[in-house]
């Protein structure tokens, strides 16, 4: 369901207000400070699941700078966390550190179906679930560049992944001609019953991006687009 223009227009205020208190959010060391995280969610109907690809004994793909996918994924998930929390929204986290989330399993192929077992059961455990997975993508070719949203089999995931298309693409990928796909044989996307998003956020490949994706401020404007593009889809409903 697309959220008509002056609908945006008429959150446009809050969401400016949101970019300047979330881009001042400090790091600290390693960690990101989430002091924003301490305000308690608005009563909603929906909860966000933030989801950070991989983790632990998977480490995802290397980007070209040497940093392993799953670390890039927590940065992100992490802020972006912070600021569904600044927009009201309860939230959970699948994983907060560099962490698997197996139950079980004696070899590392073992865990890794667990590690997705789990986090499908979390997902459809949760009341009012709206699953964000945040991901890096990988090509040969270095050339390649942009997020892509790839959607869930359940019902108003392909609305929300076109509207976060459109939105990434014209703030951070004007050039790109990426469209939303479905998320065929992503175990995670066709197992939930919740709506549902994988959010490749760009190439870990492309020198330039890779660049963009460990730099703090991109990922908190990413993070603002994303989470701001979940509550104006929310919003219209």
């Amino acid at each position: 369901m697309f959220v008509k223009r002056d609908t945006w227009v008429a959150f446009l205020p809050f969401y400016l207000l949101a970019i300047i208190l979330f881009v001042g959010i400090a790091r600290i060391g390693s960690d990101t400070a989430t002091v924003i995280h301490q305000n308690k969610p608005l009563p909603r109907e929906h909860c966000i699941v933030v989801d950070a690809g991989h983790g632990g004994i998977d480490g995802g793909a290397t980007s070209v700078s040497g940093v392993l996918e799953s670390h890039t994924n927590l940065e992100i998930a992490l802020k972006l966390d912070d600021l569904f929390h600044f927009l009201g929204y309860d939230t959970v986290m699948i994983r907060k550190t560099d962490e698997s989330v197996y139950t079980e399993g004696n070899t590392i192929a073992s865990q890794k179906v667990s590690d997705l077992k789990e986090r499908v059961r979390i997902v459809n455990e949760t009341p009012g679930a709206i699953l964000i997975s945040i991901h890096q993508n990988t090509f040969s070719d270095k050339r390649y560049r942009g997020a892509q949203v790839f959607y869930a089999n359940a019902d108003d995931s392909q609305n929300l992944a076109q509207l976060m298309q459109k939105h990434l693409v014209s703030s951070l990928n004007p050039d790109s001609n990426r469209k939303a796909k479905p998320a065929k044989g992503v175990y995670l996307m066709e197992h939930i019953t919740a709506p549902g998003i994988l959010i490749e956020c760009g190439f870990l490949t492309n020198p330039e991006e890779d660049a963009c994706l460990q730099d703090p401020r991109y990922q908190q404007k990413l993070c603002t687009v994303i989470a701001t593009t979940v509550s104006t889809f929310l919003a219209g409903t």
